[in-house]
């Protein structure tokens, strides 16, 4: 969708972390952009704020762990903006632990949240998008998509998701005027979880690497504007072991370990399950 300005943009996950800042960049770019998540004082804030960049712009509070709420957020989103051109599946949740430690309430809201819900928008909001001629949709996913961390099954389970249904809707609409990308960023400097993870004092190594909020941003704008099928933000070269992944998963999984990243999320899942 090359055209932004004057269109409208329903981003999820919008009150903090990277929602919030892909849709002040939406604002700048001249769309109108409903800004949605589970915390109504924080939106109302990033609405004003996007509002004062000479845009319209709404807060919708949902919570997409409650997937009865989808259709009020869609119908009360068109109801303020208009038809939605723009869907920006953010939201989401992720917890590390062992995976037998997992409550069964923790891994079915993961699956709500990450998952299903946007499965249920996109469903909701491609009709209207193919009717009228225009419309893209974006899901975030994540580099635990691409290759599963230990001590994150269901985060890793969704964004593997993510990335299938990507590939399932641009296979089955390739000549419709919609389009469909999916952005596995690693891990997220300066704000989000990896930043959370971070100020608990669990860091990234060079090997693993990490990336900063305005390179995903930006990679995700692009994404947009040229249809990309998938787009990969890490901070580091790690294609290549992606690559391996596919080609040898049994070589990759022994060199695994030497990356560190099993090691970083086993001490974060000890360290969050002493404090719960």
């Amino acid at each position: 969708m090359k055209e932004l300005r004057g269109r409208t943009a329903l981003v999820t996950g919008a009150s903090g972390g990277l929602g919030t800042h892909i849709a002040r960049r939406l604002a700048r770019e001249g769309m109108n952009v409903v800004v949605s998540g589970r915390r109504e004082d924080a939106l109302a804030a990033v609405a004003g704020e996007l509002s004062e960049l000479g845009v319209q712009a709404r807060a919708v509070a949902a919570d997409l762990s409650d997937l009865a709420q989808i259709d009020p957020l869609i119908e009360r989103s068109e109801a303020a903006l208009g038809a939605i051109d723009l869907l920006v599946n953010n939201a989401g949740v992720e917890t590390a632990s062992a995976f037998t430690s997992y409550t069964r309430a923790q891994l079915t809201e993961t699956i709500d949240v990450n998952l299903t819900a946007p499965l249920l928008l996109t469903h909701r909001l491609l009709e209207g998008m193919l009717a009228r001629g225009r419309g893209h949709v974006v899901f975030i996913s994540s580099a635990a998509g691409k290759a599963g961390p230990a001590y994150q099954e269901p985060y890793a389970a969704t964004k593997a998701g993510l990335i299938g249904l990507t590939q399932s809707l641009r296979a089955e609409y390739r000549d419709a005027p919609v389009g469909f990308s999916v952005v596995c960023p690693g891990f997220i400097a300066g704000d989000g979880m990896y930043q959370r993870m971070v100020e608990e004092g669990f860091k990234s190594n060079r090997l693993i690497g990490e990336t900063t909020v305005a390179k995903v941003v930006e990679r995700t704008i692009d994404a947009i504007r040229r249809d990309l099928p998938e787009v990969i933000e890490t901070g580091a070269p790690l294609r290549p072991a992606l690559a391996l992944g596919q080609l040898a998963p049994g070589l990759a999984e022994r060199l695994a370990p030497r990356f560190g990243v099993t090691e970083l999320f086993r001490r974060v899942a000890v360290a969050r399950e002493r404090k719960a």
